[in-house]
Formats: structure tokens, C-alpha cells, sequence
């Protein structure tokens, strides 16, 4: 007689996001505010081309250096949390920048739905983090959402409070909505290993 067997295997919850509501202190953003003014603002690009139809923006990257050290370790354990409570992915590197992001009304400041994953070094990628730096007071629009499938109208969009922390998986789809007033400021970071397993 022939029987199957199956070993245990934790389920994770492949949908969901995580978040901190206060993730960053005013101190703590007055220290980002004033260590990204040395760097260099580009014109943001989707994997090395630039589509102003799909993304408007301008991005400065923070060094992997002693300065920002504090940064990368507080993001880090962040995601490790996240991922601990929510994913079990396995991770082992963080080795992309920190992506400082401006959005500008003036310039119809937006990123459409899109994935964080892709190829080279975007297919690594397995968890990302957004930290929002405005204050809410200082901007229309500019709504990160996320979508977890079934109708887009059902998409969540994250808490717009200074120093709230969000955090999904890489494959989720997402946006930013246009900004229509002032400028939305915000990073991003992607920690992952090899693939998804």
C-alpha cells in the first residue's frame, strides 16, 4: 500500500505588510535631513532608463559608509522583525544603497504600479522598506499603496505620518500616487539573498 508523507512546513503570510507607526524620531529624521544635502540628486530611472510617464522623481543614495551606519543597522532590524513575524524568507544580504526619493507637484511627482523585483540585481530583491520623511502638512497626493490582489480600489495606502515605517514583500505591486501639492519625501531599501525559498 502506498502512503504519502508531507513534513511540517511553517506557513507564512505571503500577502500581508508590516509597519511601524513611529518607526523614526524627529531627531533621527533631522539627522537624515541633514546628512543627504552632500549628495547628489538624480533624475530617478526604472532598472537604468528613465519613463516620466511611469515614474517622476529625483533620488540621492546614501553610502554604505560609517556616517550612515546607524541607518543601514535600525532599517536592518526592522526587517528582521517583519520578516520574522510575517514571511520566513531567507535573507542573507542587503547589498544595494539606500534610495532617498523627492517627489514633486510641480513635476507631477509619481510612480505608477509596479514590483520592486526584476532582473540582475532586482532579482534578489525580497523585502522592501519605505520610510516616510514629510509631514503629511507639507504635500497633497502622493499616497504609497499597496495592492494584495482582487479589485485595485481594495489597495491599502500606508499611514503618510513622518517616520512611519512600511514594509511588504518585493513582489507586491505598488504606487505612489501623484503629488499634487508640495513634495513628498521618502527612502527605500531592499534586502533579500537568493531566491525566493
Amino acid at each position: 500500500m502506498f502512503t504519502s508523507y508531507s513534513f511540517t512546513q511553517t506557513e507564512n503570510d505571503a500577502l500581508n505588510y508590516y509597519f511601524f507607526q513611529q518607526g523614526f524620531n524627529a531627531e533621527e529624521l533631522e539627522r537624515i535631513s541633514q546628512g543627504i544635502q552632500s549628495l547628489e540628486l538624480h533624475k530617478a530611472t526604472l532598472i537604468g532608463e528613465a519613463d516620466s510617464a511611469v515614474r517622476s522623481s529625483k533620488v540621492r543614495w546614501i553610502p554604505q559608509d560609517d556616517n550612515w551606519f546607524w541607518l543601514y543597522e535600525k532599517l536592518s532590524n526592522m526587517i528582521v522583525e517583519a520578516n520574522n513575524a510575517l514571511w520566513y524568507f531567507d535573507l542573507n544580504n542587503m547589498p544595494e544603497l539606500i534610495q532617498f526619493t523627492e517627489y514633486y507637484a510641480s513635476e507631477n511627482g509619481h510612480y505608477t504600479w509596479h514590483q520592486d523585483i526584476g532582473p540582475g540585481m532586482a532579482s534578489r530583491r525580497k523585502i522592501s522598506i519605505t520610510v516616510q520623511l514629510s509631514d503629511p502638512k507639507e504635500y497633497d497626493g502622493g499616497e504609497l499603496q499597496l495592492w494584495q490582489g482582487g479589485l485595485e480600489s481594495g489597495a491599502i495606502t500606508a499611514h503618510k505620518g513622518a517616520g512611519s515605517v512600511f514594509i511588504f514583500p518585493s513582489y507586491m505591486m505598488h504606487r505612489v500616487t501623484p503629488v499634487t501639492r508640495g513634495v513628498r519625501k521618502s527612502f527605500v531599501l531592499w534586502v533579500g539573498g537568493s531566491h525566493y525559498r
